[in-house]
């Protein structure tokens, strides 16, 4: 609503921006034509609207290599921002810590409801290489979790055995430390 005032001077202005919150991107020809819009929506932001823009998160260039809401555009292909990646990577093993101390329905519960979200908001990305890759990486922390909750060796072999493995693999996987 705050916010609303700004919208409207830039479709008056008739810039193409994209705007979520407090996050705004504002695409214009020259450099010199975003340092000119900059200096203007700077002022009307501070005098007008009374808020504070971070100087340090504005910035006038290239679309190639900016970040908006987590997104990375490069060569005209829309993609994951590494700190965006970072973060789900700490989400991941933070959800499948081996000293969580909760059963491993309810630990696959909570990462399902998170690798879908995540998965929904960064659908746009063109992300397949990167999605396989992830999925292997998910695939073996679930793996370690298992792996750390049946911890002795008769366990192991008897779980593998109920997942449909056969006896003589089971035996192998079962007395190494290693996992499958």
């Amino acid at each position: 609503i705050l916010l609303d005032e700004l919208d409207k001077k830039l479709t008056y202005k008739r810039l193409k921006f994209a705007r979520y919150a407090d996050d705004i991107i504002i695409l214009v020809k020259t450099k010199s034509e975003g340092l000119i819009i900059q200096r203007d929506i700077t002022a009307f932001i501070t005098q007008r609207l009374k808020l504070k823009v971070n100087e340090s998160k504005s910035r006038v260039g290239p679309v190639s290599g900016s970040k908006f809401l987590g997104f990375t555009f490069r060569y005209a292909k829309v993609q994951i921002h590494e700190q965006a990646l970072k973060k789900f990577k700490a989400n991941v093993r933070e959800l499948t810590n081996r000293n969580w101390g909760i059963s491993m329905t309810l630990q696959i519960h909570k990462l399902t409801q998170y690798l879908r979200g995540w998965g929904h908001y960064y659908l746009i990305a063109n992300t397949y290489q990167l999605t396989v890759d992830l999925d292997h990486w998910i695939r073996r922390r679930i793996r370690m979790c298992y792996w750390r909750q049946w911890r002795k060796p008769r366990t192991k072999v008897r779980s593998l055995m109920k997942l449909g493995v056969s006896e003589r693999l089971a035996i192998a996987c079962g007395i190494t430390s290693k996992g499958p």
